[in-house]
């Protein structure tokens, strides 16, 4: 929440939206974090496919003055992939501690 004070003042000075717009980030990663850290064990992988967004955004930024700008939708797509690529590919090959887990 801490990169939202920023982002907030770059769109508004109204002190009411600032101070009401980092409470939520703030109650929304609290939140957030209670429901991942249940299922951290789960997701093996996902550092690998966040890793793997790092390069790929490194070398678009490389590859900006040779090939041009990469369209937006190509980005997003692939960064998307590769992080819906990690969970699942995580929660497949974790599949039998949640069934050893929950028979316990």
């Amino acid at each position: 929440a801490v990169d939202s004070v920023p982002a907030i003042f770059a769109i508004t000075q109204d002190p009411f939206i600032v101070y009401t717009s980092n409470i939520f980030a703030i109650l929304g990663l609290r939140a957030l974090y209670f429901a991942l850290a249940a299922m951290i064990h789960r997701f093996a992988y996902l550092k690998y496919a966040l890793a793997l967004v790092l390069v790929f955004i490194g070398g678009k930024i490389f590859l900006v003055g040779i090939i041009g700008k990469i369209p937006a939708v190509i980005s997003l797509s692939v960064t998307l992939g590769l992080l819906l690529g990690g969970v699942l590919l995580s929660l497949w090959k974790t599949r039998d501690q949640a069934s050893a887990g929950s028979q316990e």
